[in-house]
């Protein structure tokens, strides 16, 4: 008979969602359990391999856990963040790994149980009241589905929502008609976005051991995967410190989109998959390794050994798509779309006219599928000298079932639309999603309410107010958490959000700037090469010259062509770039 716990709050799934939930519910004070399938809590961030996370670069979007860990990062990462192309802040996975274990074995409320599945739900799709794992049976006041793959969704018979949706459905420019999905048998091929196993190599600078091609090596696949002339340019997409290579290669890489069904089809069909995912980004590493230099081998320390996985290979998939929970309201690619001229989305409102917001995110969104480009609305701008991702807010409605009491997701299996999926699911978007259904979870506990009847301004409340990491739910491109009118300025637009200006920018007094400890001084001659286009010449190198800050964004462009100019920054080889964090003229 299984041993019976008892909790406030039960996250399954030590994923990034899970994980920031876990974190933000024991800190406000619930008892808290958290349960993972592995051994590394984190998810994309961590056990997938992702190690560089996309979107909420900018210096106003670093906020809540997702600032918090940043910061973690730059005082534990020796090499600093600024390796890659692909990213503003790469890192070693097991630095990130360590950093979330640290952070739960601070809490005493905390429980963290690791290496149990989900087999059975505790209660029925009305109202969840736990969950039995293989090894124990845990009730909960509050719990939160934060697996992979919305797998308490299908346990509890949740109603959720799988593959593609019609544009007649809910008019989003970018899905394809009824009628396409019907005559175009992609759509039936490819359900979901594609998954990646990602593996490390390493520069070992001599001849490393030969990888092994695997049985289901096929040059052919890959061909076409790089086109650059520069070999390093390629690799230098996914740069770790201490010369290590993230391979995470969309197209003719490592994405693997064969048989996506049978991620929902069982243990054995599921095990099918993994066996061949893996093998394909072998087979990938192999190809590098031929193609490049046998000096690039694989990094075999960079994860724990397991089953399948581990070594040079992430611990598991990184998955992009999952069962997607049908929520009271669900967000559309028509949500996080930029306002008429502007370069935000409308926040989102409930039937009330209140701001539903809890977390934000910027990514542009895009989609894998092999060899498929597949075309979206564009939701870019030119901001600090490069191309970005407009801003948007997420509803609180998007973490609830439409009908199940007792249980929050914080995943990708969110209320969201299959398109707009691929602008939400990114590492910190769910972090932040995390933390707001952690935070729920835990107000819905000390209230002694179901999580559907709380008010979303206390939650709100709760999230801007955190006392260690408060989470912005407006946003604002020059409003800094460090900015003194920070939280004034996020509570005056859940107050009137029809003065929430469309080009996101509040105006008024900036932001100081933030000087890093890496920084350092590039002196050069300015070049404006066109709108939201700079380059510094040190009569060495021609630096690209980008920033995360909002008030260096607008020097730059009251800057003269051709002008002498000190810049301190951040130095990243790999993009060319530097990234500038004080002016001096």
């Amino acid at each position: 008979m299984l041993e019976t716990l008892r909790t406030d709050v039960l996250i399954v799934g030590g994923g990034t969602g899970g994980t920031a939930a876990a974190l933000q519910a024991a800190r406000r004070g619930a008892q808290t359990i958290l349960v993972s399938e592995g051994p590394w809590l984190g998810g994309m961030l961590t056990s997938a391999g992702v190690s560089a996370p996309d979107g909420n670069e900018l210096r106003a979007l670093q906020t809540g856990i997702w600032g918090a860990f940043l910061k973690a990062l730059r005082q534990r990462q020796p090499d600093g963040l600024n390796h890659a192309w692909v990213s503003f802040f790469t890192y070693d996975p097991r630095v990130g790994s360590q950093i979330f274990a640290d952070w739960v074995r601070e809490l005493p409320n905390l429980k963290w149980i690791q290496g149990d599945r989900p087999r059975a739900v505790i209660g029925d799709r009305d109202r969840l009241r736990g969950v039995e794992f293989e090894r124990v049976r845990i009730e909960a006041q509050v719990v939160i589905d934060a697996t992979e793959l919305g797998d308490l969704l299908a346990l509890a018979d949740v109603p959720h929502r799988w593959g593609w949706e019609p544009q007649e459905e809910w008019q989003e420019p970018s899905a394809p008609t009824l009628a396409q999905l019907e005559s175009d048998n992609r759509y039936q091929r490819y359900p979901v976005q594609s998954p990646t196993w990602v593996v490390v190599m390493a520069d070992q600078s001599q001849s490393a051991p030969p990888i092994p091609a695997s049985t289901s090596y096929n040059p052919d696949l890959f061909a076409g995967a790089w086109q650059t002339p520069d070999d390093l340019a390629f690799l230098d997409y996914g740069r770790l410190p201490g010369d290590r290579f993230m391979i995470n290669w969309p197209g003719p890489g490592n994405d693997y989109g064969e048989g996506l069904q049978r991620l929902i089809q069982g243990d054995r069909a599921h095990q099918e998959w993994m066996q061949e995912a893996i093998a394909h980004s072998q087979a990938f590493a192999h190809h590098i390794q031929a193609h490049w230099s046998d000096r690039y081998g694989l990094a075999r320390d960079q994860f724990p050994q397991q089953a399948i996985g581990g070594g040079a290979f992430a611990l598991q998939p990184y998955y992009r798509e999952s069962r997607r929970v049908v929520g009271s309201s669900t967000i559309t690619e028509l949500d996080l779309l930029p306002l008429h001229q502007g370069q935000v989305a409308k926040l989102p409102c409930n039937a009330s006219g209140q701001v539903s917001a809890i977390a934000i995110g910027n990514y542009a969104n895009d989609h894998h599928y092999p060899n498929w480009d597949f075309r979206l609305q564009p939701k870019s701008m030119r901001w600090g000298g490069r191309w970005t991702g407009t801003a948007f807010s997420l509803p609180y409605d998007c973490l609830l079932p439409v009908q199940t009491e007792g249980l929050l997701v914080c995943e990708k299996n969110i209320a969201v639309s299959h398109i707009a999926n691929g602008a939400t699911r990114l590492q910190p978007v769910v972090l932040g999603l995390g933390q707001a259904a952690g935070m729920a979870a835990a107000l819905a506990v000390e209230q002694n309410c179901d999580p559907r009847s709380l008010s979303v301004r206390d939650l709100q409340e709760a999230l801007l107010t955190d006392s260690e990491a408060p989470q912005a739910i407006v946003p604002l491109y020059d409003t800094p958490p460090e900015h003194p009118d920070w939280l004034t300025r996020q509570r005056a637009y859940l107050d009137r959000p029809e003065a929430y200006p469309a080009t996101g920018v509040h105006g008024g007094t900036a932001a100081a700037s933030l000087i890093s400890a890496r920084a350092q001084t590039v002196s050069g001659q300015f070049e404006r090469l066109g709108d939201q286009n700079y380059q510094l010449d040190d009569g060495k190198t021609v630096w690209q010259l980008v920033t995360l800050d909002a008030s260096i964004d607008q020097q730059f462009k009251a800057l003269s062509d051709r002008l002498p100019l000190a810049v301190v920054g951040l130095i990243n080889p790999a993009g060319h770039w530097l990234i500038v964090e004080a002016i001096h003229p």
